[in-house]
This record gives C-alpha cells, structure tokens and sequence, in this order.
C-alpha cells in the first residue's frame, strides 16, 4: 500500500513542477513518464483490489447472515409470541370451560344429594310408619294376649275356687250337691 502513494505523490510532483500552458491553466507533462507510473500503480492495484474486494463480500455477507439472522429471530419471536397468545387463548377458553363444567358438577351433585336426602327421608319416613303400624299391631296383639291370659287366670282361679269349695264341702261331708251325707 506504501507503493502505490509513493507513485500517486510522484505523479503529483510531475504535475505540480511540469511547465504550464499560457491562459489554460493546464500543464504539459511527459506522457510516457505518466503511463509507466500508472502501469506501476496498476500492478500494485491487483492485491489490494482483491483484498478491498474480499473485505466488500465479506462484510456484504456477514450484513446477509446478520439480516438472515435478525429475520429469522424476528420471525421466530413473532411465532413464539402467537403461540403463546394462541396458548394462553386456549388456557382461557379450558379454564372457562373447566369452570363452567365445575360450576354444573356442583349444582349436579347439590341436586344428586338432595334427591338422595329426599329419598333417604321418605325411606325413613315409611320405615316410620310400618314401625307404627307394626306397634300398633303387636301394642294390640299384646292387649288381646292380656286380656286372654287374664282371662284364662281368671277362669283358673274360678276354677280352684270352685274345687276348693267341692274339696272343702267334701271334707264337711257335704255331698257336691248340698246334701249331707251323715245319717241316711
């Protein structure tokens, strides 16, 4: 890179100490001298063309990747963004439902106990009256039952008593018809 200023500063004192052209204000110079430094400059331009090149392509594709890059971040942020907008759209809509599925759950099994409650009381409420019924029955039975031992104890007391009396009468010598059995 050296080279090629040190010719372009040759060219320039060339210029600058060449004789000038009355009312032009131009400058005549050699021009075989000028083409030989041009031709040196020339070959020195190759490499450092080349290298200038490389570096415009290579900052040209880093700049593509890094765009390629950024698009593709973007891109997928954006995606992720939806995504999760979609998800959390979703989740709402689930957590609703699951709501809304609870709250018909609840009153479902409020009703399903109290039907079972209802059903349970009526159950008792029959099993009462048969109970009932059953007392009143077995409280009557039992009554017909007393009434008919007081009976029978009262027909067996009026039974001894009566053989108490024959037994009694019989001892007295008394016949069991009132007739006395002493003398005749």
């Amino acid at each position: 890179m050296m080279r090629i200023d040190e010719l372009i500063k040759e060219i320039e004192e060339i210029v600058n100490t060449a004789s000038g052209v009355p009312l032009t204000g131009k400058v005549m110079v050699e021009g075989e001298e000028i083409i030989n430094i041009l031709n040196d400059i020339e070959a020195c331009l190759p490499d450092e063309i080349k290298q200038a090149r490389w570096i415009q392509s290579e900052k040209d594709r880093i700049l593509s990747e890094a765009k390629k890059e950024y698009e593709t971040v973007v891109n997928d942020a954006k995606r992720h963004a939806e995504s999760l907008v979609e998800k959390n759209v979703i989740l709402a809509r689930a957590q609703k439902r699951a709501d809304e599925l609870m709250m018909v759950t609840e009153e479902n099994v409020r009703r399903l106990k109290m039907s079972t409650y209802d059903y349970i009381d009526s159950v008792l409420y029959k099993f009462q009256e048969q109970m009932a019924q059953l007392n009143d029955m077995y409280a009557k039975m039992f009554d017909d039952l007393e009434n008919t031992f007081n009976r029978v104890e009262n027909m067996l007391n009026a039974n001894r008593d009566e053989i108490k009396d024959m037994a009694y009468r019989t001892q007295m010598g008394h016949d069991g018809n009132g007739n006395s059995n002493h003398g005749e």
